[in-house]
């Protein structure tokens, strides 16, 4: 049994003082409040909340960072920088992956992320040709999380063409490749080395796109695979509206809501190129709205449509996609940013006796534990232990109460003390445990990779 005592802490109630949080093998026993704290000679921390989901990762795009920031001939856009991104991969081994995956993950555990869902579509060697082991490369995702204490719900892609016109895969895209068949093996390969992980990992499944998946494969892998968290991308970029729309007759998300069983274990990737009907409808459908605004920023995606979704009761989450930066505070202040340089006004997310960072924190945690299709979100008996505390040695923290601590955090200044991630307290004073460890790895790993760009 391990006790937390908080002197105030976020609880589902509201805020509440001296706070005694009970966790034994990963999960919540129970909460108390009014507990002198400190008298067990257990000093406290200052403030506690839950600690959310990162609900979409692609790890290995954490070694790109700073390497795609120069304009290539013409217009630069997602299109160009997925050109790179594919050269970038060819040079990945199975150990490379893993020193990488490793070291994004320390840093979102330093960030304030209690567990990620690792959208995985890396499952190949280079040019197309299948390891021995067909989660080869999944497994090397699941001993990161191993070695940083991360929680993981791993989500294996399906990835069966090249666009909606059927066009083979190519270059880089062949060492994503599947076709349903194969691709549900690998789902049970998968689940196979689940066992062998921490005991809150999760396997779900994430179907590419529509441009990267037929109908068919779509409905074979759903039939399939009933239960569990299921992610896609949808609506990123106008080039895939077009082309989906071209195909289809209608646009990704109306096609989807038509067309699968989208429901509350879904979650739809950027979905940044919505209009108000569509908005309306998937904020309708209980799914998860997966919204990463750095990467969405950094890739020229747009600005997903946040007040009119909340407004109409959606759920949605944040996570850190390319990882060009990892930052939880920075994901909850960049939506709300760019709420306000779109539509021009002020504490768009907030609520009335709610601040923006409230609002924000809760419907991430709230939305990425329900994406992760893991029991967390709130601290609240009988839940993993994914607890965040913040910094408060600076007077700007020290001097903040209620939601003014998390929206001084979150918009001015404000640092992660410590974190635990199903009762693993893997971040203390700052840093992550393994740190030492996992930088030396990366250190070598990417200074190979950048030396044969």
């Amino acid at each position: 049994m391990t006790v937390i005592h908080a002197r105030t802490a976020l609880l589902p109630s509201g805020w509440a003082q001296d706070v005694a949080v009970q966790v034994a093998r990963g999960r919540i026993v129970s909460v108390t409040t009014g507990v002198a704290v400190g008298v067990d000679g257990v000093a406290p921390v200052a403030c506690l909340i839950p600690a959310p989901v990162n609900l979409h990762s692609h790890t290995f795009q954490r070694a790109m960072a700073g390497l795609t920031e120069r304009r290539s001939a013409g217009q630069d856009s997602f299109w160009t920088w997925r050109t790179l991104m594919y050269r970038f991969l060819e040079r990945l081994a199975p150990e490379d992956v893993e020193a990488i995956a490793a070291m994004a993950m320390v840093e979102m555990a330093e960030e304030g992320f209690a567990a990620v869902a690792e959208f995985h579509y890396l499952h190949h060697a280079p040019g197309g040709g299948t390891y021995a082991h067909l989660a080869e490369m999944s497994g090397r995702i699941g001993a990161a999380a191993q070695a940083t204490g991360l929680g993981l719900t791993l989500l294996p892609v399906l990835y069966e063409r090249g666009g909606c016109d059927g066009r083979p895969l190519a270059a880089g895209q062949l060492r994503f490749g599947n076709d349903p068949e194969r691709f549900l093996q690998l789902v049970g390969a998968v689940t196979a080395l689940a066992p062998d992980l921490a005991p809150d990992t999760v396997v779900g499944i994430a179907p590419h796109s529509l441009r990267a998946v037929s109908a068919e494969g779509l409905r074979a892998v759903l039939e399939a695979r009933p239960a569990g968290p299921v992610h896609i991308h949808v609506a990123e970029q106008v080039a895939e509206v077009g082309e989906v729309l071209a195909h289809t007759g209608a646009r990704p998300v109306e096609w989807l809501l038509a067309n699968a069983p989208v429901d509350g274990r879904w979650c739809a990737i950027h979905a940044t190129q919505m209009q108000p009907q569509e908005t309306l409808a998937l904020a309708r459908s209980g799914a998860v709205a997966g919204l990463c605004p750095i990467t969405e920023a950094n890739l020229g995606d747009g600005i997903f449509d946040g007040v009119r979704y909340r407004a109409a009761h959606g759920r949605f989450g944040v996570g850190t996609d390319s990882n060009v930066r990892i930052s939880l505070s920075e994901e909850l202040r960049m939506l709300e940013y760019s709420q306000r340089l779109g539509l021009k006004g002020r504490a768009l997310m907030a609520e009335e006796g709610q601040s923006c960072g409230r609002v924000l924190l809760e419907a991430a945690t709230a939305g990425g534990a329900q994406a992760a299709g893991r029991a967390a979100g709130r601290i609240e008996a009988g839940l993993w232990a994914d607890l965040l505390a913040l910094d408060c040695s600076g007077p700007d923290m020290a001097a903040s109460v209620g939601d003014m601590a998390l929206d001084t955090w979150m918009f001015a200044r404000g640092g992660v003390a410590d974190l635990w991630s199903a009762g693993r307290h893997i971040v203390t004073g700052g840093q992550h445990l393994a740190r030492d460890a996992v930088r030396a790895r990366y250190g070598a790993a990417i200074g190979r990779l950048r030396a044969e760009l």
